[in-house]
C-alpha cells in the first residue's frame, strides 16, 4: 500500500503540470480603435515649442542649389559626397566656410538655415537654398519592440507610432495601451502614457518626441501570467523529479 499511494498522486501532478505549462499565447494587436471608450479630458493638450539650437549640436548644412551634389547624389555614384557637418561652439557659433563664425544658438532648424542663406546671398551665392540638418537629437526606445535602441530625430514632429515603426514594430508580448514616454530632467522626469488602442492618441501633441525621450513598450499582462505560469511549472517539474527520485530510494531501500 505504501507505493500505490504514489502512483495515484504522480498522474495528478502531471496533470497540474500540463495545464500550467500549455497555456502558449500569441497576443493580437488591436490598434486605433474607433469605439473605446474615452476617459473625461481634464487637461487640454500642451504645447511643445519646436527645438531650438543649442551648444554641442551637429548641424549637417548644404546648398540645394549646387546641382552637381545633387545630381552625384542621386545617381549613388562613388565621388558623391555627404554633405558636411559642423558643430555648434560652446559660445553658440559655428563655423561656416566663407562666413566665418555665425551665431545659431537659440534659432530654430528653420531661423538658422534662413539666417545662413541671407548672408551668403549677400556676400557670396547667387540664389542659395540652404538646407540644414540636426544629426545629433535621438530618443530611445526598449522593451516589446523588434529592435531596441538608439534612433535619431532627423525630421521635426517625429511622433511615438513613427519611432515604434522605425523600431520594426511592436512584438506579440507588448502591451500597446500603457507605452510609456519618459522626459525631462533625470532628477524629475515626466511620464506620457499613450494608448495605442485609440485612434484619438494620433492627435496628442505631447506624442511628438522630444530629445532624449526614452519610449517604454511593457508586456502585456497575460504574457507576464504565462511567464509566471511557466516559473512555477519550472518548480513542480524540480519537485517532480526531487519526488521520483526519493520514491526510488524509498522503494529500494524497502526491499
Amino acid at each position: 500500500m505504501k507505493t500505490i499511494l504514489p502512483c495515484r498522486i504522480k498522474p495528478i501532478l502531471f496533470l497540474a503540470l500540463f495545464f500550467l505549462s500549455s497555456c502558449a499565447y500569441k497576443q493580437q494587436h488591436a490598434l486605433f480603435k474607433t469605439d473605446v471608450p474615452q476617459p473625461v479630458a481634464t487637461v487640454p493638450n500642451p504645447v511643445y515649442p519646436t527645438y531650438k539650437i543649442c551648444p554641442g549640436d551637429l548641424l549637417q548644412i548644404r546648398n540645394l542649389q549646387n546641382i552637381k551634389y545633387i545630381a552625384e547624389e542621386q545617381t549613388g555614384s562613388a565621388v558623391a559626397t555627404q554633405a558636411p557637418n559642423y558643430q555648434v561652439e560652446e559660445d553658440g557659433t559655428v563655423a561656416l566656410p566663407a562666413l566665418g563664425r555665425i551665431a545659431v544658438a537659440g534659432l530654430t532648424k528653420l531661423q538658422a538655415a534662413r539666417k545662413i542663406e541671407e548672408l551668403y546671398k549677400s556676400s557670396l551665392l547667387k540664389d542659395p537654398i540652404i538646407d540644414l540638418k540636426i544629426i545629433n537629437l535621438k530618443v530611445t526606445i526598449l522593451g516589446e519592440v523588434r529592435t531596441q535602441g538608439n534612433y535619431l530625430l532627423l525630421k521635426d514632429k517625429t511622433n511615438l507610432v513613427d519611432m515604434i515603426g522605425e523600431a520594426g514594430g511592436l512584438t506579440d508580448k507588448a502591451n500597446e495601451k500603457t507605452i510609456q514616454i519618459i522626459r525631462g530632467d533625470k532628477a524629475n522626469p515626466q511620464v506620457i502614457v499613450a494608448d495605442l488602442n485609440n485612434i484619438k492618441t494620433l492627435a496628442k501633441l505631447d506624442l511628438n518626441l522630444q530629445n532624449g525621450d526614452i519610449i517604454y513598450v511593457s508586456q502585456n499582462k497575460r504574457t507576464v501570467r504565462n511567464e509566471s505560469m511557466q516559473n512555477v511549472s519550472t518548480i513542480v517539474q524540480a519537485a517532480l523529479v526531487f519526488l521520483n527520485t526519493a520514491l526510488i530510494i524509498y522503494t529500494l531501500t524497502k526491499k
